[in-house]
Parts: structure tokens; sequence; C-alpha cells
């Protein structure tokens, strides 16, 4: 089974208070005040203490069009792409030129050639790296892209791969928008990136550094039938525009036992014998659908509600920021763990993870 060998979760150095990003929103999304008051009643309650922006806040109102966000989105991607990669791979005590494999997943910025064929130049990985840029997994990016690296490791466990996550919600930002949805996302995401080093089984375990590493044992997915209204973008001339139904924890709440059940099945596991889950920050009303959905105790999503407090959601990093906060507790070795994050579709992604005391790290 392939290792999780390192994990760098990277956030922007702009870090604010809930109320002042709301403040400085406000203006820019609302034209009454009966918006205004019902934009700080949505951004209250979606669970969110503080966010990290890929910008100043002060910038945010002087912002161009979408040519100038996603020019944005490149330049300061690439840099906290970078920073990621780079502390996974020194956690890993593994150099870039080891990397054969590298999948690279956002949601919130597009171009041709990809961010990821920047990283190839400027980090100095191998020009024959094979490269998978994703876009359209959305929040569900981040464990996708560990399900997708699983399956590359079995078919070549001698290799190494790296997943590259990088999310700046920020710039998706929709002036003159006043609709619940679009006020909600303003309240609910946030900035970040993530790195993730995994190894095949033929990669000498001495080669991560550290902290126990646990192994991917199988991934799934499942896509509701009939949910694409209720998250994903609409893309037009202002650039990503949310779609975000109301219904969509209903539609967690009824989909995700089955395929959770059935992946555990396969291993001739049930729930209960998780030791270890790691949700997606995807907002207060998501996590109380996970938890009524699989009969999970309040305990079980302490840490997942602490980060969506402490950054908001991450879009397809959030799990992987949650990934890192996991291997930095204790679980029982060989206990079994579940991530999982939910996208556009709607669609939810799974991993099944073995907890492992062989060598690894995490950081």
């Amino acid at each position: 089974m392939p290792r999780v060998v390192a994990v760098a979760p990277v956030l922007p150095p702009h870090t604010y208070r809930q109320s002042e990003i709301a403040d400085v929103l406000a203006p820019l999304l609302t034209g009454t005040p009966a918006r205004a008051r019902a934009m700080a009643r949505l951004h209250a309650a979606t669970g969110v203490t503080t966010r990290h922006l890929a910008l100043p806040l002060d910038a945010y109102p002087h912002l161009g069009g979408f040519d100038e966000t996603n020019r944005t989105f490149h330049q300061v991607g690439a840099r906290l792409a970078g920073t990621a990669v780079r502390r996974a791979l020194d956690d890993a005590r593994l150099r870039p030129q080891d990397v054969d494999l590298l999948l690279l997943t956002s949601v919130t910025g597009i171009g041709a050639p990809s961010l990821d064929a920047t990283l190839v130049t400027e980090l100095g990985l191998r020009p024959d790296v094979v490269r998978i840029p994703t876009f359209g997994l959305g929040c569900a990016g981040g464990a996708a892209g560990l399900g997708r690296l699983h399956d590359h490791l079995v078919g070549h466990p001698e290799q190494v791969a790296l997943l590259v996550s990088v999310e700046l919600c920020s710039l998706t930002l929709q002036r003159d928008d006043d609709s619940a949805a679009n006020l909600v996302a303003t309240g609910l995401f946030g900035d970040g990136a993530a790195a993730v080093v995994m190894t095949g089984d033929a990669v000498p375990a001495g080669d991560g550094a550290g902290r126990p590493a646990p192994r991917t044992v199988a991934a799934a997915s499942h896509l509701e039938p009939g949910t694409a209204g209720d998250l994903g973008w609409d893309i037009g001339a202002s650039g990503f525009r949310i779609v975000l139904g109301a219904g969509l924890p209903d539609v967690v709440r009824r989909g995700l036992r089955g395929p959770v059940e059935r992946l555990l099945d396969r291993h001739d596991l049930k729930p209960p014998d998780v030791t270890g889950w790691v949700v997606h920050t995807g907002g207060p009303r998501i996590l109380d659908a996970v938890q009524e959905a699989l009969d999970l105790d309040a305990a079980e999503l302490a840490g997942a509600r602490e980060l969506l407090a402490a950054t908001g959601n991450l879009s397809s990093a959030s799990v992987l920021h949650g990934l890192a906060r996991a291997l930095e507790q204790e679980h029982p070795p060989g206990s079994p763990g579940v991530l999982m994050a939910f996208g556009p579709g709607v669609s939810t992604d799974l991993v099944l993870l073995r907890w492992s005391d062989e060598g690894g790290s995490a950081c």
C-alpha cells in the first residue's frame, strides 16, 4: 500500500477576523442596509472566526476583472504552491528530482500552461515528470487527488508522487451580487494551499522521516444523480460565480452513508471501526450532515470545526489541511481512518487510510 510521507499545509500571510472582512466587502456586494444586515447574519453563521487572504484586505475594492484576478491567481498561487512543495519534500527528505508524478488540483484559477508547469521549472522537477492538472473537482479535489496518487502508486510502486492543491477563493469575488449564495460564499471560503508527498511500496520507508506514515488502502468516488445544480461555478465574463444550493447539506445527509459503508465493507470494516475521520470543512451545516449521516460523536468532528473557524473553507486544500492535523494526533497502529470531501456534481470522494507505525513525516 502507498504511504503518505509528508503533508505541508500553507496559508497566505494576510490574516483577518471575519468581521473585518465583512466590513470591507459589504459595500461591494450589497446596495441596501437590509442586505448588509443579512450579509452580517450569514457571515456570523458560517462558524468562521478568521481567514487568510491572497491579498491585503484593502486591495479587494480595487480588483479589476477576470483577466486581472486570474493573473493574480497564478502569481500568488505559484508562490504558495512552491512553499508547500518545498516544505513537503524537505519533510520527506526527498529532492525535487525524485518526483515522478505531479498532480495539481484547483478550481479558483485557470491557465494553459497550467500552474503545475510553472512549478516544474521553478522547483527543479525533472522535465519528464508526469503532470496531471485537474480543474472542476472543486472542494473534492484534495481527496480525489489522494485517490489518484494511490491508484498510480499501486501500479508504480517504485515511484514518488506529489499532490498540490492551490485555492485562492477570495479572488473569485463577484461585486454587486447580493444573492444569498454569494453572501454566504464571501463569508465561508478562505485561501490556502497544500502539498502531499506519497511513495510506493518499493520506495524504502527510510526515505521519509519523522512521524508515522499512514498508508492509503483504497479510494472511492460517488456522484449523486440530479444534483449538478447544487454546487459549482457559473463561469462567465465576470469570472467564477458561485452556485450553492440551500439543499446541499440534505444531499450529503442522504447520500453519504452508502458510499462510506461500501468502501468499508470491501475491507471488512464498519463505521465504528474508524479511529480517525478527516472531513472537508465545507461549513457547519455540511459537518452537521456528515455527523448525522454517519452517527458520529461530536468529538469526532471537533478538529474539522476548529479548522473551519481558523481558516474557513479552503476548497480542495481544506481536507489536506485536515490530514496534516490528523497526522499530528495519536492513532492505534494499524487502525483505519477515512478521509472525505465533497465537490460539484454533487460528488463525494473517499480515501481509506491505515494508520501505521512506520517512518514518515507530517508537518
